[in-house]
């Protein structure tokens, strides 16, 4: 086991494990701390705990520090010149009449690098917008293109429920989605039902799906014949699954008619039970692969 906090550097985004050391960090709190993209201001979303040591990606970095009210300051400046670089590098690109949308611009906290995130049908061709940039920015630049459901997770917005986007709220990582989750749970498969604003299956349409995989798994299917607690026979017309309830066409004195039954006054022979299927990996190659089509690239001006 090893001591960590879990840090995030944007709202709704991913968790990283960072080393505490000695120090005294509450959740809440804002710390200063060494990344991959340089030196990042992040806030404490977990606070100390012991974790297993293959949870962690080594070597694990330490906290350089809490942040100090300096360092709020400076965070709160990079917000402001950030504004500024979105108007500069749309500018640009409608100079050098780059067909791109961009979507934000973020500094790194030590003002090392300038990430720049855009949306486009295909490659483009990022070499003279870089240069450009770079001449008035005077540090690294990165321009990274992302796919829709990252440009609606920066952006956000609120879904068909009228809640705000799960993946701009809450969600770290997109979770993989299937259209048998739809059919699990006995939704329209009409796409413009069940896609959310990016376009892509909604995100939620996994949070019910072991429940309606459950329930579906006590009741018969329609069409099934059944053995009611009467001991009368007939053919299940409908089911109800959140109620577990089955409406069986019966045959009294000669005539059919439809009464309704818990699940558990009925006798049947039980569905085969599915094999646990894992299409985390299937469906994340699905999204790498769709990714790449849709022009995911990015370009470092070292």
């Amino acid at each position: 086991m090893i001591k960590v906090i879990g840090v995030r550097f944007r709202a709704a985004g991913k968790i990283y494990f960072f080393d505490p050391l000695s120090l005294e960090i509450d959740t809440g709190s804002h710390v200063i701390v060494e990344t991959a993209r340089g030196i990042e201001y992040g806030t404490v979303v977990l606070g100390p705990r012991e974790v297993e040591e293959s949870k962690v990606v080594q070597p694990l970095k330490a906290v350089i520090r809490i942040a100090t009210p300096e360092d709020d300051e400076v965070e709160s400046k990079n917000k402001e010149k950030e504004k500024t670089a979105f108007g500069i590098c749309l500018e640009k690109i409608k100079k050098h009449q780059l067909e791109m949308k961009l979507i934000d611009a973020e500094y790194t906290f030590d003002n090392n690098k300038v990430l720049f995130y855009l949306t486009a049908d295909g490659r483009i061709d990022f070499r003279e917008l870089v240069k450009s940039l770079a001449s008035v920015f005077k540090t690294r630049i990165e321009l990274r293109q992302i796919g829709v459901r990252d440009e609606t997770k920066i952006l956000g917005g609120i879904g068909i429920c009228g809640r705000t986007l799960c993946c701009h709220s809450y969600l770290p990582e997109f979770i993989p989605v299937s259209i048998k989750m739809a059919k699990e749970q006995n939704l329209s498969l009409n796409p413009t039902k069940i896609s959310g604003v990016c376009g892509r299956l909604m995100c939620c349409l996994k949070n019910e799906e072991e429940t309606y995989e459950f329930l579906n798994s006590r009741l018969p299917n329609v069409g099934d014949f059944v053995t009611t607690d009467d001991n009368l026979k007939g053919e299940v017309q409908s089911v109800s699954v959140l109620r577990q309830l089955v409406k069986v066409i019966v045959t009294v004195n000669d005539e059919k008619e439809v009464r309704e039954y818990h699940v558990n006054q009925l006798k049947f022979k039980p569905k085969r039970k599915k094999e646990k299927i894992n299409i985390a990996d299937a469906e994340l190659k699905a999204l790498e692969l769709l990714e790449r089509k849709e022009g995911n690239s990015k370009l470092n001006d070292n």
